[in-house]
């Protein structure tokens, strides 16, 4: 049995679990937001431009009837000339109309996801031909979701689009004795009434189904424990690996410490447990070095080390134990000890010097 397999996905998605999706076109999205955006700019549009728009069209269509008897199509060129400028003319009437619908539809899709083209989804794949797999896509849970999702919102719009229409049919008799411009008006008033509130309803219905799909959308990049231990170790190197390296790297460290010792001018020990190797030039060096330093086994290490080099090595309990704590290898002592470090070189020297002497 394959590890991992069979493990609940409760497992929040990493980032590059979502990055991944993302490049795939899986993203939280509600089809819903968009279609109420490109609804409610046209009935917008209905509302304070709607008037404007039909005298337009008909001026347009009313001219063309009246010059009928004048106009003549006698060759390619005359009906080409004619097409051209109606398409003009209902191009420059629509434009406005359709550029809102374009940039509302646009705006469903940003506010959500924001701007991306998804190359992945573009590339042409033949396994979206097979039939069984749409077939089983059909049926699946998600359709059916999807398929209760239709039908509530048919049900919720329609009986509320129901109650609007009934609210109106008591001025329907009057109609009668109206005109056909008056008739036409309270229909179009009517419509705008209707879908106003339609808009309303659709808008709750897009913030539902919303916040549904950002649910849907988590718990389908959900993550077995497993799944995350594996990403962890692709990303960031196997522990046991990781942990080899940092122990050869610790070692190499150790080696080259070892290596620096035979140029130490004195190791300072406090006596058993500790060993700080210093070194000091006074024509290159601001202040005495720390070469090594280590405890235990390190320590006995550096001590024999200095000895086979003839290497003083002098006990001080509390200068050992402050050199140890507060100084790292390859750095300068600090100035509150230079006093207690100055008197052990003086004492360095003047047994150098002895040794010099006999």
């Amino acid at each position: 049995m394959p590890e991992g397999a069979g493990q609940e996905r409760t497992e929040r998605a990493t980032s590059k679990r979502r990055a991944e999706a993302r490049r795939k076109g899986q993203v939280a999205q509600s089809k819903e937001i968009p279609s109420v955006l490109v609804l409610m700019a046209a009935l917008g549009y209905f509302y304070f431009a709607g008037a404007w728009m039909f005298g337009n069209l008909t001026a347009f269509v009313g001219s063309v009837y009246q010059n009928i008897a004048t106009i003549r199509l006698n060759s390619v060129s005359d009906a080409s000339s004619l097409s051209l400028e109606i398409f003009k003319h209902l191009l420059t009437t629509l434009a406005p109309f359709l550029l809102l619908i374009l940039i509302a539809g646009l705006a469903g899709n940003l506010f959500q996801i924001g701007f991306e083209i998804y190359w992945e989804l573009l590339q042409p794949k033949l396994s979206k031909l097979n039939p069984l797999a749409g077939i089983k896509r059909f049926l699946s849970l998600r359709s059916l979701v999807e398929l209760a999702k239709s039908l509530a919102k048919l049900l919720f719009v329609g009986g509320i689009a129901y109650l609007l229409i009934r609210s109106e049919t008591p001025a329907f008799p009057p109609l009668i004795h109206q005109e056909v411009g008056d008739i036409f008006a309270f229909i179009g008033w009517a419509a705008l009434r209707i879908g106003f509130f339609v808009c309303l309803a659709l808008l709750f219905l897009a913030f539902i189904d919303y916040v549904y799909q950002r649910w849907q959308y988590e718990e389908d990049l959900k993550m077995t424990k497993q799944e995350v231990k594996d990403e962890r170790k692709q990303t960031e190197g196997d522990p046991k690996i990781k942990s080899r390296i940092r122990s050869l790297q610790l070692e190499m460290a150790k080696r080259r410490m070892m290596e620096a010792v035979p140029e130490a001018d004195v190791v300072i020990t406090n006596p058993t447990h500790l060993a700080i190797a210093l070194q000091f030039d006074a024509h290159k060096m601001i202040a005495p070095c720390v070469l090594a330093k280590g405890a235990g086994h390190v320590a006995d290490r550096i001590k024999a080390i200095a000895r086979e080099n003839r290497i003083p090595i002098v006990e001080d309990k509390p200068l050992a134990q402050a050199l140890f704590q507060m100084v790292e290898i390859g750095d300068f002592i600090p100035v509150d000890l230079y006093r207690a470090v100055a008197e052990v070189l003086a004492y360095v020297y003047r047994l150098k010097g002895m040794h010099g002497m006999a």
